[in-house]
């Protein structure tokens, strides 16, 4: 069964601007699917009408088979949706704003409150429970955003951009997190601009540029079209020679950074375990060049060298 599917979907603004032309896209139950794209391509439009945020100008969109036209109730129950703009009420306690959120769902009292208690805790918050939303850091009010989508226990989770602005210590707390939930049977769609984001969380994945979906296929598939990477690691200690690591090429760049080639086989994950073991604590990374520009471009090109060819 599909968690989400979309029928030539359109939406054509007032402005008559055309953010989406006529795409389709199916994402199986229990899958972890990336939905990228450069900016104004289309994503937060169609994910603003999946959630009911925004009116299409035709098509259909069905999660877990119920359509958002004809059976919208049953529809938003399935979905739980993290939006990139912060919009939790900042001056009101983490523990109400999810407690509201599961009121808004009409879950009664006791069993609220057992939610509640789950999903702070799991993200890390229970200790913050009481505080003003203000008072948090903007990777506490990016979980708490997450739990308050998840306490109706939806079987359809969209974050948009969830991690943008974190540190990579809680980015990857985060990525864990998501992964164990996806593992437990929630579908999870995510939008974001770090591909290796994408690469280490999805196993299939989109690409809309234009309004258009231009690539629909397993992870795999897609990074085969790019080749090497070079990573761009900042480090908390000054490094005074690269260590070497099974599988990547490493060298010191400027500034005592440290810069990591690793090829389309090596995964990310083993290169931190690695990093670990070799004493080496990552306070932030980079890619030297833009990947997921450099795969939007390749893309586009040949989608316009086959278009041209017809």
């Amino acid at each position: 069964m599909n968690a989400l599917t979309i029928k030539n979907l359109s939406k054509t603004y007032d402005n008559g601007n055309q953010a989406l032309k006529g795409i389709d896209l199916n994402v199986e139950a229990g899958d972890f699917y990336a939905l990228l794209g450069p900016n104004g391509a289309g994503k937060t439009t169609a994910i603003g009408i999946v959630s009911s945020l925004i009116n299409k100008t035709g098509g259909e969109v069905e999660i877990f088979g119920h359509s958002i036209d004809t059976d919208n109730e049953l529809a938003k129950t399935c979905l739980g949706l993290v939006p990139q703009e912060i919009n939790v009420n900042l001056w009101d306690t983490v523990g109400n704003i999810v407690t509201n959120q599961a009121g808004y769902y009409g879950i009664g009292g006791k069993v609220a409150r057992q939610r509640v208690e789950k999903y702070l805790r799991a993200l890390r918050l229970w200790d913050r429970k009481d505080d003003i939303a203000r008072r948090l850091s903007g990777g506490m009010k990016r979980r708490l955003m997450i739990a308050r989508s998840l306490v109706h226990e939806p079987r359809l989770l969209i974050l948009d951009e969830p991690t943008a602005g974190v540190d990579i210590e809680i980015r990857r707390s985060m990525w864990e997190y998501l992964k164990a939930i996806n593992a437990a049977g929630t579908t999870i769609i995510l939008t974001t601009h770090y591909l290796e984001e994408a690469e280490t969380l999805c196993r299939h994945i989109g690409i809309i540029d234009d309004g258009r979906i231009i690539e629909d296929a397993k992870m795999s598939t897609v990074l085969r079209k790019l080749q090497r990477e070079v990573l761009v690691l900042s480090t908390a200690e000054q490094l005074i020679v690269a260590p070497q690591l099974e599988g990547f090429k490493t060298r010191l760049g400027n500034d005592g950074e440290l810069e990591v080639e690793k090829g389309p086989d090596h995964d990310i994950n083993d290169l931190f375990v690695q990093l670990d073991k070799h004493n080496v604590h990552v306070v932030s990374m980079r890619n030297k060049a833009n990947r997921l520009e450099e795969l939007f471009m390749r893309l586009v090109d040949s989608k316009q060298l086959t278009e041209g060819g017809v």
